[in-house]
């Protein structure tokens, strides 16, 4: 992991990725955004001030201008291409991106959906998902993997900050919606109250990337919810920034 993923700004992924791929989620520290958005808001859409989000952008220090989605709880998996032939104002429709060009920074935004990082074991792909519950529901992960063409057993996948277990509570529409799917998903809803269970995010994505042939699985064991000192929670706090979720590797030539 490079040392510019490793300050106060980032959460880097503590995974057995190769050395050439870099991956991390930026925490809410080290920017400039105040009241309920401070300080490192990175997204455009929330209504914070467009130059602060600029700002806190540029304090990312990335090698290069991630390429930022329009994320709308689809199933859209974006090939990003090269970073070049892109715009750094271009905005994708999409809800997860993956390339196989070195370079190239892939991002999702969050802020208790959860993002999923993924690499093959050689470092020449990657991806980041955004999989809130809709997305996960609907397959956005077998999505992005097949996308991504290493077959499973050849990935990894890190999850990054999402709200927690004991912090999800859900009605029957979403528990109903991963049952449709696959029954074995009932083991991430314990019952709450009458009529409303908790969701444990981590474990349906994991469930996922097993069906697909990944069980190099790292990561989940934070709560965005709780953990209010360096992440964004919508369900916490309403109007809210949020974090970005990048990954990228090096080429391995000189």
């Amino acid at each position: 992991m490079t040392a510019r993923l490793n300050n106060k700004l980032w959460l880097a992924a503590d995974w057995p990725a190769p050395a050439n791929v870099h991956a991390a989620t930026s925490r809410r520290l080290g920017g400039i955004s105040q009241g309920t958005y401070a300080t490192l808001n990175l997204a455009m859409h929330v209504d914070d001030d467009a130059w602060a989000v600029r700002e806190n952008r540029s304090r990312l220090a990335l090698p290069t201008e991630p390429i930022w989605l329009n994320q709308v709880h689809g199933l859209t998996v974006a090939n990003v291409g090269r970073a070049s032939e892109q715009s750094s104002d271009q905005v994708i429709e999409a809800d997860a991106a993956y390339t196989d060009v070195a370079g190239v920074i892939c991002a999702v935004l969050t802020a208790d959906c959860l993002p999923v990082l993924l690499c093959d074991r050689s470092g020449h792909h990657v991806a980041a998902v955004h999989a809130g519950w809709r997305g996960l529901a609907a397959g956005i992960i077998d999505r992005a993997v097949t996308a991504l063409q290493p077959p499973g057993d050849q990935l990894l996948a890190w999850l990054g900050p999402a709200i927690g277990p004991n912090a999800y509570e859900v009605g029957p529409e979403v528990r109903e919606a991963f049952l449709q799917r696959d029954t074995d998903a009932q083991a991430a809803f314990p019952p709450s109250r009458p009529g409303h269970w908790w969701m444990d995010i981590y474990q349906l994505a994991r469930q996922q990337l097993a069906q697909q042939g990944i069980t190099g699985v790292y990561g989940g064991d934070h709560c965005t919810w709780q953990e209010a000192e360096h992440f964004y929670s919508y369900r916490r706090d309403g109007v809210t920034g949020r974090m970005a979720s990048v990954i990228w590797f090096e080429s391995d030539r000189a």
